[in-house]
């Protein structure tokens, strides 16, 4: 990987996952942001829940269906965000972990990978 800043990578990874989101999930975000701390990648996507997905989650039950959905179609596309974190970072992803807000329309996103972030950039 060549030399690049924290603020370079973490807007590669964000413009990644934009990608990834309308490319294998039918939707982009309205907004997004990454932070990289130690060996934790930090996602946060506004603006996720389609239409449908909103009036779905008026109840207890539509939201949980809401929020599980959405996970089990990221943990089906892990291979997909392996390869993107490895090609922007250069690092193996340990494990993923996410949650949906269905009242503020927000996903979280944490991607552990396999060493701290800190020794890719300079001091």
């Amino acid at each position: 990987m060549s030399q690049q800043s924290r603020g370079e990578v973490e807007d590669a990874l964000t413009k990644a996952i934009i990608k990834f989101e309308k490319d294998h999930l039918g939707r982009g975000p309205e907004d997004a942001r990454t932070i990289m701390i130690d060996d934790m990648i930090l996602i946060r996507l506004k603006g996720i829940l389609t239409p449908a997905e909103v009036k779905l989650a008026q109840d207890r039950e539509g939201q949980a269906l809401v929020k599980e959905t959405r996970r089990q179609l990221l943990e089906s596309s892990r291979p997909i965000i392996d390869d993107l974190v490895r090609s922007i970072v250069g690092l193996d992803l340990i494990s993923m972990h996410t949650d949906t807000s269905t009242k503020t329309g927000e996903r979280m996103i944490v991607l552990v990978v396999e060493k701290s972030l800190e020794e890719l950039f300079l001091p």
